[in-house]
């Protein structure tokens, strides 16, 4: 099978560099691309043949030419391991010319059991760990090849693959290796190449031959059975698979995915009806190790550079974490791989609450990614789903056995025709021996006197006499019969595809029933963990600053007057809410930031800088907050006139950075928002007494022109992911919207008059009345004598 370039990479540079220019562009350009492929076919991703690399490829098919098999077919202990300097030696030196410790390194990691799912080299000594200890220097290590590796070299010498030259001419080395099952799914593979990255996850062997026996046998097999038979990956280190089994149908369909995987543990109980924690099994690519790194991390944790002090997000975990546990010790050994201890508190701690703090804050759960990219049948890598991967080894394999089976077939005719030749000599031995005796030119007299062909003549001039006994002429007969036996059997199987299959699926049940075991990987679905710090439910009043400083005072009722500020700052406002409760804060940019009011600094002294609490973009002001309980909505518009209706919930994100939320064009910015509904219905702003705020009925737009529309509030589009919304108000040009209210009795409107000075009017539910409309509509003028800036809600 000859592999076939992803690119093509154009006409060669010319021969002489001086008869025609060549642009460098295109030289870089197309030297890179060579250099691409090269990284990508020879270096990084695994062949949907065998599932090797080449580098893996030519230190197991160096090691069978060493004759460092493991076992044979009497079932004897095999070879004596040999150093593995002497096995990097033999790659570098005929295959592989090269690194010698990238060899090596690829050598240990297919002896490493936690790295790969069925190892196919013994290593006898230090090949490292699943803490991230290296393997000790291949001049202490010994290996030789597994057993399960006679799956993939056995039928190397029956005309089963191709053969290449290797990098100097002087041997040959295979293109692929005849794999008797599809391995590239069986151990999987990890590789990054120039454009392309690869992360195929190992597999039980016999879900994996069941597949595809079943697709042998049917072909259209549904993508549903498919699945049923491969429910999931099987990792080495075990662990349980919490993903539905949509989402690895998907990863599996698409050949992408991301699955969520956790660790598994049990409880151990003590003396005194004490109990720990004991985790025996990690998710993939985990290391006890990293999990300890972790947890100090988590218990002591460093000031973030460029800080002076620890966060309050910092601050607050290492609280909640140091409320359920009180240590961990790694107690691995070579009897328990894998056994982590962690001690509550007390043992009056929930023992879910232990667990869940744990996976949460840790890698004991995380994600492990999908990327089923290799090379194909055709040479070329590509991203393929499940069922092609399956279906692209099947027709190798047929390949394969059709090769072995044709390979034998012609060893077989060249037997019998040989044996043919010695039973025609058996019956005329005395006249064969004299013409040898007699005639100066032997063999050509034997070919004109017996019809026999210079292959037989050649046979029966290097025979020995005492095979010319009667006894041998019954062996002959016996070999024979046993040959054209076999030949017919061959000729049947090269004959029929069906004969073919039959011989295909009772290889691969044969070698799923020698070197299959039992699932490591538990596959059952189950929620992210998610650790939800624990909070007094407890009235509290939240302070903003205009400068933006937070903080949060226990208790309602608190009089405005009283709050100190920081010189030059004033009070923004004042929130009446639970510490429960969240705070919005929205960015001149369109999103929204929200931070627990859990987490805000206590009441006294000034507070804290909102913008320590966030991540913000370049350039980015703060222009509005908000606080109150999740089922809280909100009347969010613009100043070009549109605008919607979303609840606090809707705006809440776990992320620093906050959520893009509303839509603003080029020249337009956010209006302040209104309150619509909020579960406690009590809101304080500045300057306004505290009072209980029904749910609103009708909505009050102003434009900067002075003109006014009301309309009801059911207009309007709840909007959950958010967006710009419903026109509001139809704008004169050159208008702009000056705010929106929700409102049920009365507003007030707030703006400039003439000398710059500031003027308010209060607008009571018959005024507003004048200026309903439909939503959308120009409004009505009114005559307030100064230009509006904002609008609020007042009851």
């Amino acid at each position: 099978m000859t592999d076939q370039p992803i690119l093509d990479l154009g006409a060669p540079p010319p021969s002489n560099p001086g008869d025609e220019d060549l642009n460098l562009a295109n030289y870089a350009q197309r030297a890179y691309l060579e250099y691409a492929l090269s990284v990508v076919k020879g270096r990084a991703l695994p062949d949907v043949t065998d599932g090797l690399k080449p580098v893996q490829r030519r230190i197991l098919y160096s090691m069978s030419r060493m004759g460092l098999g493991f076992g044979g077919a009497n079932g004897n202990a095999g070879a004596k391991p040999v150093k593995s300097a002497r096995v990097v030696g033999d790659v570098l030196g005929r295959f592989h010319p090269h690194g010698d410790q990238s060899a090596y390194d690829a050598l240990v990691r297919m002896a490493q059991d936690f790295s790969q799912r069925y190892p196919l080299v013994d290593g006898q000594g230090n090949f490292g760990s699943r803490d991230g200890d290296g393997a000790a220097a291949m001049r202490y290590t010994e290996a030789r090849l597994a057993k399960i590796t006679t799956l993939l070299l056995d039928e190397i010498d029956q005309g089963t693959v191709d053969f290449q030259p290797n990098y100097d001419g002087s041997t040959e080395e295979p293109r692929q290796l005849p794999a008797r099952l599809p391995f590239s799914l069986l151990n999987g593979a990890s590789g990054i190449a120039v454009g392309l990255a690869t992360e195929i996850p190992s597999h039980n062997l016999r879900e994996i031959a069941d597949a595809c026996v079943a697709l042998i046998k049917t072909p259209s097999l549904p993508d549903a059975e498919l699945y049923a038979l491969v429910p999931g990956p099987d990792y080495p280190g075990g662990g349980q698979i919490i993903s539905p089994a949509q989402d690895i149908a998907d990863a599996y369909r698409t050949g992408r995915g991301s699955l969520k995987v956790r660790a598994r543990w049990k409880i151990e109980d003590m003396a005194r009806g004490q109990w720990q924690l004991v985790v025996t099994e990690l998710p993939p690519g985990v290391s006890s190790q990293r999990v300890l790194e972790e947890i100090e991390e988590l218990t002591n944790p460093k000031v973030k550079a460029g800080k002076k002090a620890l966060s309050q997000d910092q601050m607050q975990l290492k609280a909640s974490v140091l409320a359920v546990l009180d240590a961990v010790r790694d107690e691995s050994s070579r009897d328990a791989p894998v056994r982590l201890v962690f001690e509550p508190k007390s043992s009056r701690i929930q023992q879910q609450e232990l667990i869940t703090t744990l996976l949460a804050h840790t890698s004991l759960e995380t994600s492990a990614p999908i990327n089923l990219t290799m090379i194909g049948l055709d040479g070329r890598p590509t991203q393929k789903s499940l069922r092609h991967m399956l279906v692209e080894w099947i027709e190798f394999r047929q390949l394969t056995i059709e090769r072995r089976t044709r390979h034998r077939l012609g060893k077989v005719l060249d037997r019998i025709h040989i044996l043919e030749g010695r039973q025609t000599v058996l019956l005329n031995i005395d006249e064969v021996i004299a013409i040898i005796r007699q005639s100066d030119e032997p063999k050509a007299a034997l070919i004109a006197r017996f019809n026999l062909s210079d292959r037989q003549a050649e046979d029966i001039l290097e025979i020995r006499l005492r095979q010319l006994a009667r006894l041998e002429a019954i062996k002959i007969e016996q070999e024979l019969a046993e040959l054209r036996a076999e030949q017919a059997k061959l000729e049947e199987i090269l004959a029929s595809p069906a004969a073919l299959r039959r011989v295909m699926v009772k290889e691969i049940e044969a070698d799923a029933k020698q070197f299959a075991d039992e699932r490591r990987t538990l596959i059952q679905a189950e929620k992210k963990a998610v650790a939800e710090l624990k909070v007094v439910d407890e009235p509290v009043t939240v302070v903003v600053s205009e400068k933006g400083w937070v903080r949060a005072r226990t208790g309602h009722g608190h009089e405005a007057s009283t709050f100190a500020f920081k010189a030059g700052d004033a009070l923004y406002g004042t929130f009446e809410c639970r510490s429960v409760d969240t705070l919005l804060v929205f960015g001149s940019n369109g999103r929204v930031y929200s931070i627990a009011v859990a987490l805000l600094p206590g009441g006294r002294g000034d507070g804290q800088p909102v913008t320590t609490l966030l991540e913000l973009e370049a350039g980015t002001q703060l222009l509005y907050y908000f606080a109150g309980p999740a089922a809280a909505s909100l009347l969010l518009s613009s100043t070009g006139g549109y605008g919607f209706v979303a609840s606090v919930e809707n705006m809440v994100s776990r992320q620093k950075a906050g959520k893009a939320f509303v839509t603003c064009n080029e020249g337009e910015t956010l209006c302040r928002p209104s309150l619509v509904a909020g579960a406690q219905g009590k809101v304080v702003t500045a300057g306004t007494p505290a009072a209980v705020v029904p749910p609103a009925t009708h909505v009050a737009c102003a434009s900067t022109g002075g003109r006014i529309l009301t309309f009801e509030i059911t207009e309007l589009k709840t909007m959950a992911n958010g967006g710009r919304g419903l026109m509001l108000i139809d704008l004169e040009a050159k208008d702009t919207l000056a705010g929106a209210a929700a409102y049920t009795r009365s507003i007030r409107i707030d703006g400039i008059g003439r000398g710059g000075k500031e003027r308010d009017e209060t607008l009571e539910i018959r005024s507003l009345n004048n200026a309903r409309a439909a939503r959308g509509r120009k409004g009505k003028a009114a005559d307030l004598g100064f230009k509006p800036n904002r609008i609020t809600r007042v009851e």
